[in-house]
């Protein structure tokens, strides 16, 4: 895919952070959008900015956890527009530590992180294959290619993401699909992801009161604030896309390193060192 002049692109997590900025991006390239998210109170502000550029924009409310509304999200933007060229499965949430984060916790975050990514496969590949053209764009992250602490869930959701969208990539080349797939790997974005808690489901809203998942919270916050910004990430995104491209690197140098760190542990190094503040360079 060339040109995005008249393309049609979903994007889950699309009313803010990496979703908006990428969003905006394709619209400076021409094309048209579906963005879809949770915050109903977001979508229309964000369809405004979209608009403002020119672009054709359409906001949808959708719990990517759900199948059902994802179907019914795709049915929006193929009611709306008639195709789908690129699907950009972005929306995520943060959780907490590994020791005293509960199951009800790992259960959002993997429904969101992961099982939102495999609901917008399922939705959009028939689309994309039928046609033999189109994109899967999957958001993972750095802590998909190397544990830290005080990150648990997170580290398995991206991780999980990472290795489906390999998969996808190697059956897609098994039947010599036009359909592309790249994965998404940054490090710290200057998001709102540290407030993941606002979208949390009501019952489980007391965990987020509790010290633990305050200290989380803190040290997130301050890490994402010193990250890079997220047209930076948007851009790469982009880029990918118009010339295909599996890995997103937007920290290539520390993505690369902790890689490389890694191999020599399995080979019988020492553990990886964890400097989190490197995440937050390029």
């Amino acid at each position: 895919m060339n040109d995005l002049k008249e393309k049609v692109a979903v994007v889950t997590g699309g009313a803010s952070g990496i979703g908006l900025a990428t969003a905006t991006e394709l619209a400076r390239r021409g094309a048209k959008l579906v963005i879809a998210d949770i915050e109903e109170d977001a979508l229309g502000p964000a369809v405004e900015s979209l608009e403002g550029l020119g672009a054709e924009a359409l906001g949808v409310v959708c719990d990517v956890a759900n199948p059902s509304s994802v179907e019914a999200m795709r049915d929006a933007a193929l009611d709306r527009f008639s195709t789908v060229h690129v699907v950009f499965n972005n929306a995520g949430v943060a959780g907490g530590q590994m020791l005293t984060t509960p199951i009800e916790v790992w259960n959002w975050v993997m429904a969101v992180n992961v099982t939102g990514v495999v609901n917008g496969i399922n939705a959009f590949l028939p689309v994309l294959m039928d046609q033999d053209e189109g994109h899967i764009v999957n958001t993972a992250s750095l802590a998909g290619l190397g544990g830290v602490p005080g990150m648990g869930p997170y580290c398995a959701s991206k991780f999980a993401v990472v290795g489906l969208s390999e998969s996808l990539w190697h059956e897609l080349e098994m039947v010599k699909s036009n359909v592309d797939v790249s994965v998404l790997c940054p490090g710290f974005v200057n998001t709102r992801i540290f407030e993941s808690e606002r979208n949390i489901p009501k019952d489980l809203v007391e965990w987020t009161k509790s010290q633990e998942a305050k200290a989380v919270g803190d040290f997130a916050k301050n890490a994402v604030q010193a990250g890079i910004e997220p047209s930076i990430v948007a851009n790469e995104v982009v880029e990918a896309i118009l010339e295909p491209t599996f890995w997103i690197l937007p920290h290539k140098r520390v993505g690369l390193a902790t890689t490389k760190q890694r191999l020599d542990w399995m080979d019988g190094g020492h553990a990886p060192g964890i400097d989190l503040q490197e995440a937050t360079k390029r």
